[in-house]
Formats: structure tokens, C-alpha cells, sequence
């Protein structure tokens, strides 16, 4: 076999609908190219494919074509073809692959005779990458079935005068075109039978396809709707399960010199028809069969060994598309439950370890997360407030004299914390003191001369003055202001109003202890429901990842903030030990311990509810 050929580039088709068409209209070496694309594209699971045929006047062979241009290697294929040829049979061969690494798929090389009336006209052979024996089947038969059209090739060429032929070649094509032209399978069918009736000139042209163990009826030639014929229509389901049975074409009467078959159901169909032909093809594939077709003609016109090759052909190459369009116009449920049985019968048959593990490793998740309990903590963004907030105020209208601390400052119980200017202060006491004592001389003269009402007068007026010094006096002692216990200066810083004016009442300085505080939890609405008192969690700060600190739920207030599109209740807790390193406003994550669950619910909870307040949203 010559190995050496070259091919011109043809042009791509996108899909097999458009190699379907290119097909149709080609000739001569591009008949070759456009036919090995179509089989190859018709197998899933080839991966490049080389046609041998004879060199015309001589006894040698030589590629003619192959697939996919440009990306493939003859030369794998090269021994196989030549002992096909010299076998005269298809054969089946394990290649070795050539890559450095090695897959899980296997590749294999089949091939395939094309012989005409004994005559060997050449070979055709695919790789694939098979994983079963199924699939490599699969592939024999689209090849086998595939040939036929090079056999219808190799006869046009041989008998080009015959008209008959030509015709029906060229009707076959027109066929499959007006067959792909149409979207849902019922229309195709229909076209299918009608035009199948035409081209082969016969009274009625049946489809039918395989539904468990019996066939039901699909189409009937130049008939839309055929329910009224419930006999006739038995009467042809039978014949197509008949041939179904048998695995065979059906030709009734049986032609001489054919195979004895049973043909009682074809011959109670020709009865009831006036003694009419019948010619009966099922249709086979991936181990079962689909349906078949049958054609009925007057019985002075029976079917030539030619029209039954040729209908075989056609039949082979237009059935599975017309599986695929009913397929394809199932509902979706029952499409679903095919994937379903078809997943079913690969995890239960042989074959197809890795999707078993894979099935057995689900199962063993499902089993573990529905059986296995985990603590549920409930998660919310936490704030640390000091239990007590001291305010200083200012306790009279004066001037800022010296300020010795600011906010963020430790200061301990009696610390000075800022002073006042008392220099008014000073001033109006030593006011009040002459005058407390002009009013003590101005009362003794009263009571030396005996004037009682005079000396009253100026008692009460001596205790005002008293009073009044009291008060200046009270003053003078506040100009100092002190910390009242341990702490930190949480907000208040004078240092830049000395000498600057202050109101009385004015807050200076807030003071917070250190040892006492507080944990504000911010929990969302959709959890609230799960906090109670007295329930212990965890707190960790992002100043003090190295520690936790444990703490108590005291109290659920029924007040609500927005944040972030969401409503967060305040939930107040306490802290089981207090520590010198915490400071107020320090923000963490607080979880807290609520009981014990299922992991599964734990991880599906938001899921869960929100699933179910959807439900609730949208349910009448």
C-alpha cells in the first residue's frame, strides 16, 4: 500500500447538519474526504480517520482521505489497513501510545473492508478512544453501515448508463436534506415515510420505533393521523417486531434462494392487502434495536436486490437522526429519567470504576454529615463597653488653669486630672469675709444700745454672708478636679484650652475602670431566636488573638440598628474574667455555644431559612 498522498484543504463544516450537506454535493475525491468526516463525526469516540482505496487500472492501494486534516497520523493506521486488506474482514487492534504519558482511555484501531460482489474496493479505519466493548461495537456497525455508501458510490461509477440508479442517489440525498430541514421529529418522520414512498414507488412507507418489547407506529406515508386503523396498524407493528425478532431484513414474498425465515405476520399483512410486497429493515444500533421501517408495494412490483441495498443505506444513515430528533422532543421529565436509568445501569453494570468510587465516596459524605453532630455556635460582631462611664464636669463658670491628662490616659484614684483658675474665687472670699465681719460689729453695736429689731436684721444678713462664703469656700476646693477610682480617661482633652473658658455643667473628662465590662453583641434577627440568658461563648479580639475570653448572656434588649441591609438585635453579656489588657471599644467576632446539632443543618441553616421564607413569600 502506497502511504505517500497529498489531499487539498476542504473547507470545515460546523456540525454534522452541514457535513450532511457538503456530502451531498460533492464528487470525486471530495465524495472520499466528506464521507470519512461524516463517519468519524457520526463516532463519538474517534480520533482520526484514512481511506484506502484501489488505484484505478492496477492491483495497489492508496490513501485518498483522511480525518481531521492536517492533525492526523496516517501511519498508525497503515498496518491495519493492510492486514484488512489482505484479510478481507474487518479487524480489531489495541495501538500503543505513542505520548510520554500514558491515559485512561484506550485506543484502538478498527477497520473495515469495502467489497462489492467479492470484489475488494479498498479499506476504511478509525482510531478511537473506547471504554468499552460496547462502544467498539458501536463502531463496527456505524462502519459497516456507513460503507454502504461507498458501495453506492463505486456502483454509480460502475454502472453510470443505469438512470435508475443515478435517480435514486440523487433522491436519497434530496431526502436527507428535507429530513434535517426539519426541527421537531414528527414533522421529519412524516417527511421522511412520504418521500421514501415517492423515491421507492410504493403504496405505503411505515415507521416505527422500539418501546420495551413492543414497536409503536411513528409515521404512516401520505397519512397525518392514522387512528381509525387499528387493525392495519397491529397488522404492521407485528411485521416490524417479526424482523425485530429475527434480526433481519424482511422481504415477503421471500425472493429465491434467500434465508428461511418466519414470515407469518408479513404474510397476514400482504393478505389483508391484496397480496402486496413488503420490504422490512430494522434498525440496530449500540447493541439494541430501535425500530424499523417498512415498504409496501402492488405485488407485480416487487423489491430488486439494488432498491433493498439502497433503502438499507438510506435507512442506516437518516434512523439515527430520527432517533435523535425524538430524542431530543421528549419532556423533560421523561429525558430526565432516561439520564436517570441510563446513570443507573452504568453504576450497577460492569465497567466504570471511577464513577462507582466516585458514587460510594458521595454516599459515605451523605451517611457521615447526616449521622454526625458538631456544637452550634451562633456568630455576631461584639464591642466592649465599660460597665461604669464617669463624667467630670465643670462645677462653676471659670478658666482652664493647667490640664495634666487627656483621653487614652491610666490615672489612678485621686490623680489630678485638670485645675481650674481660682483667682475670682479668691477675690470674691476675701469679699465675704469683710463683709462677715462689718455684719458681726454692726450687730454687737445693736445689741449694746438694745435695739432687738436691728440686730435681727443684721443676724440674717450675717448668715448670708456666711452662707455665701460657704459656697466660695465649697468652690475653692473643686478648682481641683480628681480621678475618683482607677481607670482611663475615655474622652476629654484640655491641653488646648488652657486659660480657655468653661461652662458649669460642662463634661470635661469621662473616666472608665478598668475591671468592669461590658459585651455588646450584635446578633442578626434571623438567629435572636436561638440566644438565651445565661448561655457562654467565646470572644476574640483582633488586638489579642493569642487569648480568648470567656463570657455570659445576660440580657436580650428589644432594640434593633440597620446595618449593612440587615437588622441586628443588642444582646448584653458579661465577661467571666476581665483582664488589664482590654480596653473600651475594642471590637471582635463573640460566639455563642447554643447546643448541639447535626453538621449538615449547621452548614445548611441560611440555606434552610431562606429557602423557607421564599416559600412563604411566594405560597397563595
Amino acid at each position: 500500500m502506497d502511504s505517500d498522498f497529498t489531499t487539498e484543504q476542504h473547507k470545515a463544516p460546523d456540525g454534522i447538519p452541514a457535513l450532511w450537506s457538503f456530502f451531498r454535493n460533492a464528487a470525486g475525491d471530495d465524495y472520499f474526504y466528506y464521507w470519512l468526516a461524516l463517519q468519524s463525526s457520526l463516532i463519538t469516540d474517534a480520533v482520526q480517520g484514512l481511506l484506502v482505496i484501489e488505484t484505478s487500472g492496477s492491483d495497489s492501494y492508496a490513501p485518498v482521505a483522511s480525518w481531521p486534516e492536517g492533525n492526523s497520523d496516517p501511519e498508525r493506521l497503515a498496518e491495519i489497513c493492510e492486514s484488512s486488506l489482505e484479510q478481507r474482514c474487518g479487524l480489531l487492534a489495541r495501538l500503543t501510545d505513542s505520548s510520554a504519558s500514558s491515559t485512561a482511555t484506550s485506543r484502538y484501531a478498527v477497520s473495515y473492508p469495502i467489497l462489492i460482489d467479492n470484489a475488494l474496493y479498498g479499506v476504511v479505519a478509525l482510531e478511537v478512544a473506547a471504554e468499552s466493548e460496547a462502544e467498539l461495537t458501536s463502531c463496527m456497525e456505524q462502519l459497516q453501515w456507513g460503507v454502504s455508501w461507498l458501495e453506492l458510490y463505486f456502483r454509480r461509477r460502475m454502472s453510470g448508463d443505469t438512470s435508475v440508479l443515478v435517480t435514486g442517489m440523487k433522491s436519497s440525498f434530496d431526502l436527507l436534506a428535507s429530513v434535517l430541514a426539519e426541527e421537531r421529529f414528527s414533522d421529519a418522520s412524516m417527511v421522511f415515510v412520504t418521500e421514501m414512498a415517492t423515491l421507492m414507488k410504493c403504496d405505503r412507507v411505515s415507521l416505527g420505533f422500539a418501546k420495551k418489547n413492543h414497536v409503536r407506529l411513528e409515521a404512516v406515508s401520505h397519512s397525518a393521523t392514522f387512528g381509525k386503523q387499528m387493525n392495519l396498524i397491529r397488522f404492521i407493528c407485528s411485521t416490524m417486531e417479526e424482523a425485530i425478532l429475527q434480526r433481519s431484513e424482511m422481504i415477503y414474498p421471500l425472493p429465491p434462494g434467500a434465508k428461511i425465515l418466519v414470515t407469518r405476520d408479513h404474510e397476514e399483512l400482504s393478505r389483508q392487502q391484496a397480496g402486496e410486497s413488503i420490504l422490512t429493515i430494522p434498525l440496530h444500533s449500540r447493541e439494541r434495536y430501535h425500530g424499523a421501517i417498512s415498504l409496501e408495494r402492488p405485488a407485480d412490483f416487487p423489491f430488486q436486490e439494488d432498491e433493498v441495498k439502497i433503502c438499507r443505506g438510506i435507512f442506516a444513515l437518516i434512523a439515527p437522526i430520527l432517533e435523535a430528533k425524538r430524542q431530543n422532543d421528549k419532556l423533560l421529565i421523561l429525558k430526565a429519567a432516561d439520564s436517570l436509568k441510563k446513570q443507573a445501569e452504568r453504576f450497577l453494570g460492569a465497567g466504570y470504576i471511577g464513577r462507582k468510587l466516585v458514587a460510594v465516596l458521595v454516599i459515605a459524605v451523605i451517611v457521615f454529615f447526616s449521622k454526625a453532630t458538631g456544637e452550634y455556635r451562633l456568630t455576631a460582631n461584639t464591642t466592649l463597653e465599660p460597665l461604669v462611664r464617669r463624667s467630670i464636669v465643670s462645677p462653676f463658670n471659670g478658666y482652664v488653669k493647667y490640664a495634666a491628662v487627656r483621653s487614652g490616659a491610666l490615672v489612678k484614684k485621686g490623680t489630678v486630672l485638670c485645675s481650674l483658675d481660682a483667682r475670682d474665687l479668691h477675690l470674691e472670699r476675701g469679699k465675704w469675709m469683710n463683709q462677715q465681719t462689718q455684719y458681726q460689729r454692726q450687730r454687737q453695736e445693736a445689741i449694746a444700745t438694745n435695739d432687738r429689731a436691728k440686730a435681727n436684721i443684721i443676724t440674717s444678713q450675717l448668715d448670708q454672708a456666711t452662707a455665701q462664703l460657704d459656697l466660695v469656700q465649697s468652690q475653692l476646693k473643686r478648682t481641683t478636679l480628681v480621678a475618683p477610682f482607677d481607670g482611663i480617661v475615655v474622652t476629654g482633652d484640655l491641653s488646648q484650652r488652657i486659660d480657655g473658658s468653661v461652662e458649669q455643667g460642662e463634661v470635661l473628662f469621662e473616666l472608665a475602670p478598668l475591671n468592669a465590662y461590658r459585651v455588646i453583641l450584635q446578633v442578626d434577627e434571623y438567629r435572636i431566636a436561638d440566644v438565651r440568658p445565661q448561655q457562654r461563648g467565646i470572644l476574640v479580639l483582633p488586638a489579642l488573638m493569642d487569648r480568648n475570653f470567656e463570657f455570659e448572656v445576660e440580657k436580650i434588649t428589644p432594640i434593633s440598628s440597620q446595618k449593612e441591609g440587615k437588622n441586628f438585635f443588642r444582646v448584653e453579656a458579661k465577661l467571666i474574667k476581665s483582664s488589664d489588657v482590654l480596653r473600651p471599644g475594642m471590637e471582635g467576632i463573640g460566639k455563642i455555644s447554643v447546643d448541639r446539632r447535626r453538621l449538615i443543618s449547621i452548614w445548611t441553616r441560611d440555606l434552610s431559612d431562606w429557602m423557607r421564607m421564599k416559600v412563604w413569600y411566594w405560597w397563595p
